[in-house]
């Protein structure tokens, strides 16, 4: 099996994570990691199956389906096959006590069942303590996150202006983004931690459709397919000369992901108003990629941004509305939302080697969502994009 995460690799994570564990949760005793996102940082395979962590002694993968493929792809120490977790429990004993568990995923159903085999009497959360350990990126990672930069660069930037025609739907052209990502290398999912948030692709839309409602927690919009459905683009919204196009996507390799928008202008340019937001957008992300150091708090980073900004910039920045978000960027990796945020109340300092997407964008009444992502990892001299520097709002006429 090709792209094996190296067992140097995994022996550093579980270091890293029970050292994260002595110093956050002192009297812990056993962690079960059920979800598949951290089962792969921590074993280089996702399967059915359970991660059982104790605090002394070697973890072990329990696995239902598929043991082989398992086998064939990790160079975890200890896969062990089970058929239910009786099996589990009875080798390595029906633990009781405290459990640490991913409580934002794990579904209770799925817990009840564990539950029958390891009689734990009480449950508490690993998810902030397994989070924060994935947000600083080895090199190893960093150079898979960056390939998938470029192929993010290359389609964005230098492909999408030469995609689109008139007349043709969102839909459409959402799906030709994709393909092309896919055959460029891109991994075929967007994956989020949010619980219950579906992409495709990420978001996408002409015109106001950038700035339609959505449930998802972020600053830009999408019409999608339907109620059904609210993903990829709609199949009724047409291209039109004059319409801004935005495009908010993911693009993932080996299961890393980098984030980045680009806007277009097809036909004809934007007016002057919202050309000047989107300029002011990018200036804003620029001056927050320099204060991304090691040793400097999210929260002052989003404050020392914020709180310079001119009060008529602030309505609809980061939003349209009342649909604003309140944060101005965020980690990304496994999984597109991950942490730490720019944000205020994210006090933990950054380290070197954390990615963070940086998203300034304003809501345009009449025109849509201007701005700009873009994808960064933290460096002592400030973060280093892997994402490309096109400004945005590419002239498509």
């Amino acid at each position: 099996m090709e792209h094996k995460t190296p067992a140097s690799e995994l022996r550093d994570r579980m270091e890293r994570f029970r050292l994260r564990m002595d110093a956050e949760n002192p009297s812990w005793e056993f962690a079960a990691i059920f979800g598949r996102t951290n089962q792969f940082y921590f074993t280089g395979t996702m399967q059915d199956g359970v991660l059982l962590v104790p605090r002394t002694g070697e973890a072990v993968l329990w696995v239902r389906r598929s043991l082989e493929r398992a086998e064939d792809e990790s160079l975890f120490p200890d896969i062990r096959p089970m058929k239910s977790y009786r099996d589990a429990a009875a080798a390595m004993g029906a633990r009781s006590g405290t459990v640490h568990v991913e409580t934002e995923t794990v579904p209770l159903a799925l817990f009840e069942r564990f539950r029958k085999h390891f009689p734990v009497t009480e449950t508490k959360s690993l998810d902030a303590q397994a989070a924060k350990v994935r947000a600083k990126k080895s090199a190893y990672e960093l150079s898979i996150m960056e390939k998938a930069g470029r192929i993010h660069r290359h389609v964005l930037e230098d492909c999408v202006p030469g995609m689109l025609r008139e007349g043709m739907s969102e839909a459409e052209l959402g799906g030709e983004i994709f393909s092309l990502l896919v055959r460029e290398g891109h991994h075929g999912i967007a994956r989020f931690g949010m619980f219950g948030t579906e992409m495709i692709l990420g978001q996408l839309g002409f015109g106001e459709s950038s700035i339609y409602p959505t449930g998802f927690d972020g600053p830009g919009g999408c019409l999608g397919a339907g109620p059904g459905a609210p993903v990829l683009g709609s199949h009724d919204r047409k291209l039109r000369v004059g319409d801004l196009v935005f495009v908010d996507c993911a693009c993932g390799v080996q299961g890393y992901h980098t984030d980045k928008t680009v806007t277009y202008m097809f036909g004809r340019p934007l007016p002057e108003h919202a050309m000047e937001a989107h300029r002011r957008c990018v200036e804003v992300q620029n001056e927050t990629a320099s204060l991304l150091r090691p040793g400097v708090a999210p929260s002052e980073v989003y404050a020392t941004i914020v709180d310079g900004l001119e009060p008529e910039f602030l309505e609809n920045f980061m939003g349209f509305g009342d649909r604003r978000v309140q944060f101005l960027g965020h980690g990304v990796g496994l999984q597109v939302d991950e942490v730490p945020v720019i944000a205020r109340g994210f006090d933990e300092p950054l380290e070197e080697g954390m990615v963070i997407a940086l998203e300034p964008k304003k809501g345009i009444r009449g025109v849509g969502m201007v701005g700009i992502e873009n994808t960064f990892v933290v460096t002592r001299g400030g973060g280093r994009c892997i994402t490309g520097t096109n400004p945005g709002l590419v002239p498509v006429y």
